[in-house]
């Protein structure tokens, strides 16, 4: 089984967006016994919380249903349980590299990358839309463009 484990900074708008959106095209494909979604937080503020509401209305617009998802934050053990990490901006990078357990080989094992490697067109870096009441939209349309093209090339491996 592939893991993902996606990761932005609280766990309520862009990483349960992509765990989500990642989740129904996977079942789309028939691929849900093969590859495992998950999403997490760098930081606890939310920890058990559901999704940012402004994000699960977009979402749901696109028959996306997160409200199942609770926010937690990253665990030493997601560095060695998943196979790949991805996070939404640098920042989250950062604070992943801080996170990850050191001088213990069983974390090095998940590869950390951002997620729109998998949609370079949209720059580096998934903004935040916490802070505004604009800009889900935009964030979900580089969530699932990112997350169409890395289920193409898991299909290719998998």
């Amino acid at each position: 089984m592939f893991k993902i484990l996606f990761v932005c900074t609280g766990n309520i708008c862009r990483s349960p967006t992509a765990d989500g959106y990642m989740r129904k095209i996977v079942k789309a494909a028939g691929l849900q016994d093969r590859i495992l979604i998950d999403s997490a937080g760098t930081s606890s503020y939310h920890h058990g919380e559901e999704p940012d509401v402004r994000a699960a209305e977009c979402a749901l617009r696109h028959g996306v249903d997160l409200r199942n998802l609770r926010s937690r934050p990253v665990r030493a053990e997601d560095f060695a349980e998943f196979d790949l990490i991805l996070a939404m901006d640098s920042q989250n990078i950062w604070n992943l590299d801080m996170k990850r357990p050191s001088g213990d080989p069983r974390y090095e094992y998940a590869e950390v990358k951002k997620l729109l490697e998998y949609a370079p067109e949209y720059g580096e870096n998934i903004p935040d839309p916490y802070y505004g009441n604009d800009g889900f939209e935009n964030v979900y349309r580089m969530i699932s463009a990112a997350c169409d093209n890395l289920l193409n090339e898991l299909k290719e491996i998998l």
